[in-house]
């Protein structure tokens, strides 16, 4: 579409054009990649080359990247009993209150075993505890996110890792939003298990990964059948997709410095504008945050309309509520971080990336402050102050 200012890179990005030629030159690609023949085994290079490019980037060891159908599938494939953790089998899965619904279903744990970690106000995990509930209790797993993909809250995780460490637990990190936006580094964070997912970097969709560490056993396989991905995952590969992947994690690691602060210095001037409306609520605002997320609400602004009044002005905004059978339901994050029902439910996420200009943060603002004027006044929030 035209003139459409594109403000939700937390939900998916544009591809990448580095993304977009890899892929075009592997849909050329003839053989299987489990074949043995020079075609298969062309198929089968670049795969590798991406499975690298990825485990240089997480620090870890390219045998221990395992390719998914995406980031849902790959934080399933973590969250399994049969993992062994230094003090002996897990038996219990402990995840924070505001991950992603794939891991708050629990993945193969049965749900009696799962626990929920509770968050402070500002969305990041109580470590305190955190602590009491991996103290004398039988080895855990833990999942808790890099980034929160609502509020981009930092978790912190070199602390979650010693404190799993000490209990002889696992930790599994979802690090879908963290990663190609901010450094992340296994090895040095101490992390066990890390899911990342390529459209989430200006990759395809439908592709994503898990890194398991050295020394993890298991998990057990959820697709079985052939021998691919060393018996972790049976099916043949996605070679456009991961091709895909591949490039895309390279083209984000190169720019990802100047992104940094440039990314930054528009979230911020964002913010700036959207608090000249009295009671704008920026949430984890006090919390270390993703340098291109913010969660804001409004006392009296529904997040429907709102979404839909951005659309209406030509950006693409998300809302922090979630639509089942309906139905609107507040934000589990929110919730979880203690905020009013009220205002959860007009919570509006705008997110940027690396094609955002400022001229694309002054039509937001520009779109907002007609949005705000409309929408707090038929509230009866007539006393505001506007721009």
């Amino acid at each position: 579409m035209p003139d459409r200012v594109y403000l939700d890179w937390n939900a998916t990005t544009p591809l990448r054009p580095e993304s977009r030629a890899a892929m075009t030159a592997a849909f050329d690609l003839v053989g299987n990649p489990s074949s043995v023949h020079a075609e298969g085994r062309q198929a089968r290079r670049v795969i590798e080359e991406a499975r690298e490019s990825i485990a240089r980037v997480l620090g870890a060891a390219p045998r221990n990247v395992v390719f998914t159908s995406g980031g849902t599938e790959a934080n399933v494939l973590a969250l399994s009993p049969g993992l062994r953790a230094p003090a002996g089998p897990v038996e219990r899965l402990l995840v924070s209150a505001v991950e992603h619904a794939s891991v708050l279903a629990g993945g193969q744990f049965d749900r009696k075993e799962l626990s929920t970690i509770p968050v402070t106000p500002s969305g990041v995990v109580d470590l305190e505890r955190l602590r009491a509930m991996l103290a004398g209790g039988p080895p855990a797993l833990v999942s808790v996110m890099a980034a929160n993909n609502e509020t981009g809250a930092l978790q912190p995780i070199s602390q979650v890792a010693e404190q799993v460490r000490q209990a002889g637990g696992i930790l599994h990190v979802d690090a879908i939003q963290a990663f190609g936006k901010i450094p992340f580094n296994v090895s040095e964070l101490g992390v066990n298990l890390a899911t990342v997912s390529a459209h989430k970097i200006g990759g395809p969709k439908g592709v994503g990964a898990l890194m398991l560490g050295a020394g993890i056993e298991g998990p057990a396989a959820l697709l079985r059948g052939g021998g691919q991905e060393r018996g972790r995952r049976a099916g043949t590969e996605n070679v456009s997709g991961i091709a895909g992947f591949g490039a895309a994690v390279k083209a984000a690691m190169a720019a990802l410095d100047a992104d940094l602060a440039r990314v930054g210095s528009l979230r911020d001037r964002l913010e700036a504008g959207l608090r000249q409306t009295t009671g704008v609520v920026v949430f984890s605002s006090d919390a270390p945050r993703l340098p291109n997320t913010t969660l804001f609400a409004a006392p009296g602004m529904k997040a429907e309309t709102a979404v839909i009044g951005f659309d209406l002005a030509g950006i693409a905004v998300s809302s922090g509520s979630a639509c089942s059978s309906g139905k609107v339901q507040p934000s589990h994050v929110l919730e979880a971080m203690g905020a009013s029902s009220a205002l959860a439910q007009g919570a509006v996420r705008l997110s940027l990336g690396w094609s955002t200009g400022p001229e694309d943060v002054d039509r937001c603002l520009e779109a907002w402050r007609k949005l705000s004027l409309s929408l707090l006044k038929r509230s009866g929030e007539t006393e505001l102050e506007r721009f």
